[in-house]
């Protein structure tokens, strides 16, 4: 997967990344983290039979790290969305606070599509 080169940065990881193809991929966390976390989830669903008290709490442990990884995925974006624009002797003209708006708002509907 690629990401377009105006702003690859600030639309990696977080907000998901540009396919080849032009379409936009919704997940937050990267593939890999997506896929071990489901690894993980679909582990502690399977074991409930044989040890429900356990599978239970391997769930929670997990929904806990995957809300920390998303919090810290936020977190690092929103740096990422203000830097260019705010904070001391930012003197951003007209058109950078334009895509910056533009990012803000698709950061935000990412985040309600959660």
């Amino acid at each position: 997967m690629t990401t377009t080169h105006h702003g690859a940065a600030a639309r990696h990881g977080a907000t998901g990344t540009e396919r080849a193809d032009g379409a936009r991929e919704s997940a937050f966390l990267p593939p890999h983290e997506r896929e071990e976390f489901a690894r993980r989830l679909h582990q502690a669903v399977n074991g409930f039979v044989d040890e429900p008290r356990r599978s239970v709490e391997e769930a929670d442990a997990l929904f806990d790290e995957v809300f920390r990884r998303i919090a810290a995925l936020v977190a690092e974006r929103r740096h990422g969305l203000r830097a260019p624009w705010h904070g001391e002797g930012a003197t951003a003209e007209t058109e950078e606070l334009r895509n910056a708006l533009r990012r803000y708002r698709d950061a935000t509907e990412h985040l309600l599509r959660l």
